[in-house]
């Protein structure tokens, strides 16, 4: 008998079920490593001081060519996405949902990045822009729309992977990967 997540990735089952839980602590570290950037730039912007073309963020002080890159910014941005897409098979009830939700989130900031990289290309920039702008970005300026942007993407991430480890014995029974821990009631003292 094909189990449902062998059926619905082929040879990719493995990252939903016996490899399920390295892959999504792998992209976990993928995720924070992004979020160290967005950090560091917005404390260099807001704590130092600094000009938003001088703040780059960690990679971007030794290569700054990077943060410039709009093929750097789309390329994380896929691989978001195909994280997301390829991970969600292995989610399932309550953690399927949220982690459906960051994917969706996602998708639409790999639009904006897209759009963003088109730009770049064609040297065609959105609104008459003298830079690459994303739809948003017309409302709400760079920098603080990608914090807005991966804050709204992790968020739903880390609720579904806290239901996902603390997944209740229905959603255990189906589970096809060892990402859940089992969760022991209290006992009672002095009873």
């Amino acid at each position: 008998m094909t189990s449902k997540v062998s059926a619905a990735r082929g040879g990719l089952a493995w990252l939903n079920t016996r490899g399920h839980k390295t892959a999504v602590t792998v992209f976990m570290i993928i995720v924070v490593a992004h979020w160290a950037e967005h950090i560091l730039q917005a404390i260099q912007i807001w704590v130092l001081g600094w000009s938003k073309p001088e703040a780059r963020g960690v990679l971007g002080i030794p290569f700054p060519w990077l943060v410039e890159s709009e093929w750097m910014h789309y390329g994380y941005a896929i691989v978001m996405l195909a994280g997301f897409f390829l991970l969600l098979p292995g989610f399932v009830g309550r953690s399927r949902n949220w982690w459906a939700l960051a994917l969706g989130i996602q998708f639409w900031h790999h639009i904006e990045h897209l759009a963003l990289l088109i730009q770049a290309l064609t040297d065609s920039n959105l609104a008459g822009k003298p830079v690459p702008t994303s739809f948003i970005q017309l409302l709400v300026p760079r920098v603080e729309l990608h914090l807005f942007y991966n804050a709204v993407v992790t968020l739903p991430m880390i609720v579904a992977m806290i239901l996902h480890r603390r997944a209740n014995s229905a959603e255990r029974a189906i589970m096809e990967c060892l990402c859940a821990v089992e969760v022991k009631p209290k006992q009672k003292v002095g009873v």
